[in-house]
Parts: structure tokens; sequence; C-alpha cells
């Protein structure tokens, strides 16, 4: 047996970041060694003699932060499909947790519990479904294992209360030489049933930027549970719908989660957008699509589009909020760009040092 502590963190569930705790892996069970674990054991240094230490610390942590984003970055972009956000279930019932794209994975698919910290339930081999339960976890006889076609299941064939929790996912891929996750599954043992969002669209600023730019801001409220995930398409000219996948922000409050779509038109056309909101009750659109009139040379005074749905005071002050936050965001990108240029000239120049002194102790 040996030990795994990861430093990592993993995006939860119910969109907290919490650090995985420590997990014992036996030498049997995965084929490689895990990314956490190296990523780990290299960010500790060994200096030469300790008047160095300062030195080696400034250049080597900025490396280590850039290896280990890009290794997250990597690892998102590779990752195991839960399609689940929540799953709402009674005492006694029975919940099967599914995970797909495992596929890629070597051989052995992981499955997590997190409620304040990560724990390991078990693992399943994806050759001959042969399940391991030896983690010691509290209520490791409370689960299950399956294989499906190009995924498996973590089942519970009697749901206690104490199973509210989020559920993850792993598995180790040999091409990224790391563990790759799903997005994760929220259980809810409740006895309430699941409600279907309030979904609204509105522009998220009142009028066109000079350079055509906008934002439009998708609203869901009154939903049970609160999780849901968002999704914008654009209407093209022969009518058909294209996914957007660009600059987004997601805001979440009590009682209601908002997304803003970042826009840039293209010349003097006029699009329409349509907004959808994906929860355990089911897909529901914005109930009016919203039309982006084209950017103008002056400013045209404002008025409010007719089509517009009338705005509660609640609406409008979160609407306010979603603005500031906006412009929030974008000062913090400007700011984290200034650091990184910051910092690259400061490596540099400490890169510089290193070598003059080196000259010199050779002189």
């Amino acid at each position: 047996m040996f030990l795994l502590q990861s430093s990592g963190c993993a995006a939860g569930a119910d969109g907290s970041s919490e650090r995985l705790s420590e997990t014992t892996w036996s030498s049997s069970d995965l084929t490689a060694r895990p990314c956490l674990a190296s990523a780990a054991s290299e960010l500790h240094f060994s200096p030469a003699s300790p008047e160095e230490t300062p030195l080696l610390t400034m250049i080597l942590l900025p490396a280590a932060a850039l290896c280990c984003l890009a290794s997250a970055l990597v690892t998102m972009a590779a990752q195991l499909i839960q399609d689940h956000l929540t799953l709402t279930r009674r005492v006694g019932g029975k919940v099967s947790i599914s995970c797909g794209g495992t596929e890629v994975c070597d051989r052995y698919v992981l499955w997590f519990q997190k409620k304040e910290t990560f724990s390991m339930i078990l693992y399943i081999d994806k050759e001959n479904g042969y399940v391991y339960k030896g983690y010691n976890h509290p209520q490791k006889d409370d689960f299950s294992a399956v294989n499906k076609q190009n995924g498996c299941e973590l089942q519970i064939n009697k749901v206690k209360l104490d199973h509210s929790a989020s559920y993850y996912c792993a598995c180790w891929k040999s091409g990224l030489h790391s563990f790759i996750f799903g997005s994760g599954t929220k259980l809810v043992v409740t006895d309430e049933q699941p409600v279907k969002p309030v979904v609204s669209v509105y522009p998220a600023a009142s009028a066109v930027g000079p350079e055509g730019s906008s934002s439009l801001l998708c609203l869901a409220s009154a939903m049970f549970p609160p999780l849901v995930r968002f999704s914008w398409k654009r209407q093209k000219e022969d009518g058909g719908l294209e996914e957007l996948e660009g600059e987004q922000l997601e805001i979440r409050e009590s009682g209601r989660t908002a997304s803003i779509l970042m826009i840039h038109q293209k010349g003097h056309s006029t699009e329409k957008y349509h907004c959808y909101v994906k929860h355990e009750g089911g897909t529901v659109e914005a109930h009016t699509q919203q039309e982006l009139p084209a950017a103008a040379a002056s400013c045209p005074p404002e008025r409010e589009p007719a089509d517009l749905p009338a705005l509660q005071p609640a609406d409008l002050s979160f609407q306010g909020e979603c603005r500031v936050k906006l412009f929030c965001l974008l000062y913090t990108v400007l700011i984290v760009k200034s650091l990184v240029y910051c910092c690259g000239l400061s490596l540099m120049m400490m890169m510089m040092m290193v070598v003059n002194n080196n000259n010199a102790h050779h002189h």
C-alpha cells in the first residue's frame, strides 16, 4: 500500500471548491503514478545553500504554478460526463448515479463522496466488473457499482438521510498523465418534489457598445433543487440554432441564479438569442427570445423593447447587481493580465541576476 495526499482542489457539484482529502491507494489499484501525488511532491525544493533559498523559491514557485494551471486546464478539457446536476430521492428509495465517457479511462473508475471533505468510496474494474471497497468509508456497505456501455453507475439500494452529498467519478488517463473527474452529481434526500425554474432574459447593458459589444442576462428563479446549468443558442439566418460557448459569467444567489453572455456583434446585423436552463425537473427555455439591435454610429435615445416582460423591483435590483459584478469581472481580468506581465518580467530579471552572479563567481 502507498499513500497519496493531494494538494489539489476539485470543483463541487454545489458550485464550491474543496481540497481533496488524504486517500490511501493500493499499489495494485493503479498502473501509473497519480499526477496529484507527483504535483504535490514536486513543490518541495532542496536548494543548494540557505542563502539561495529565497531566490530559488521565487524562481521555481511561478514555474510550478504555471505547470499546475496548465495541467488543470488540460484535465478540465477531458472531463468525464455526469449529466445529472442533482437527483432528488425520498428516504428508502433507490438511486443510480451515472458516469459516462469512461472509454477514455485506462482501467479503473473511482467514486468519491463529498460532504465537508472528499472521501473515496470504491473503484470498479472496467474489464471484469470487480468492485473494491477497502477504503474504510463508513457507509461502504450501502454502495455498489456496475459497468454500463461507455460508462458505469454508482448505486444505492436504500437511500438514507446521511447519503445527502455530492458524488464524483474519476479515472486515470495515461495520455494526460493525470486523473480526470466528472462534474459531480448532488444527491438531495427530501420529501419535496423537484420544481422547474422560471426563466427570463433581459439585456444586461442598456445600450450596444461602440464596437458592437453587448451582454444578455438570463435569470432562473423559484426552482428546487437550486442547481441549474445554462446554455445559449443563436438563431442563424436559415432559422437553425447554433450553440454558443463565448464569454459567460454565472452568478448564484439564494433562490436564483443568473448567466451573463458577452456578445460581439459583426457589422450591423440583428440576431436573436435563446437561453436554456437545464434542471432536474427538465430543460426550460427562456420565455422570450432576445433580439439585439445593430450597433449605431451615434447613441440613440434609450427605449424599452415592447416585447420585454415587466420587471419586478427584485429583478431590477438583481439586474443592477449583475451589471456591477460584470464590471468587476472585466476589471479583475485586466488586473490579472497586468500581474502576469509583471511576473514574467520579474522572472526574466531574476534569471539574469542568477546568470550574472554565476559569472561573477567564475571571475
